[in-house]
């Protein structure tokens, strides 16, 4: 299984970039992961992440947030003013929305919201639920982190809920740290009971 796995990406290697696509495919995809029993998973698919334009189909953002968040909680004005004028309510004001796709399907994204003086809010972050604890939400982040990074932003801050404990683990593990709720722009969901910071200068 490791030669094919090695013979595939060799060949990867030699196929012609276009935006630098394929290095990006090459670099996120495990293509060996090992599930805890050590036995061989299933392939994961190869993952790219683009940013959304304000005339591209906002469809999928909406879809996959509404997703978890009905499982968990239910949704709130806020949730709803931002999933369905997404253009207005985070791109128009100098935000971004980071989409992830494999094979053509939308199947992750994130948001990166401007506040004020270089401090960014992450939000509406969702992974598609057959690929969940397969390392989407951490590419997703460390994509938004670069982004973040390159735009000159000085921290990011996020709320999300006890119940959310895999999500929780995975900010801390790419550097969040717990903060109190006063210490961060004003939070408009009630089910924030969990605050994160994460300094970037």
């Amino acid at each position: 299984m490791r030669r094919v796995v090695q013979y595939v990406q060799k060949e990867l290697k030699t196929l012609p970039s276009e935006s630098g696509t394929w290095e990006y495919v090459l670099r996120s995809t495990n293509l060996d992961a090992e599930a805890p029993n050590g036995r061989v998973e299933q392939v994961p698919p190869a993952i790219e992440i683009r940013s959304l334009a304000p005339g591209d189909d906002a469809t999928a953002f909406r879809t996959l947030n509404e997703e978890w968040i009905t499982q968990y909680f239910t949704l709130e004005p806020k949730d709803r003013e931002t999933l369905n004028d997404p253009v207005n309510s985070i791109l128009l004001k100098g935000g971004h929305i980071f989409m992830a796709y494999a094979a053509g399907e939308a199947v992750g994204c994130v948001a990166l919201i401007p506040m004020r003086d270089g401090v960014y809010e992450l939000s509406k972050m969702a992974v598609s639920p057959h690929l969940r604890g397969r390392g989407l939400g951490r590419r997703l982040l460390q994509h938004l982190i670069a982004q973040a990074r390159s735009l000159g932003a000085r921290s990011l801050f996020l709320g999300s809920n006890t119940r959310l404990k895999n999500a929780i683990h995975l900010y801390e593990s790419v550097g969040f740290r717990h903060v109190k709720r006063e210490t961060l722009p004003p939070m408009p969901y009630s089910r924030a009971d969990v605050f994160m910071e994460m300094p970037l200068d």
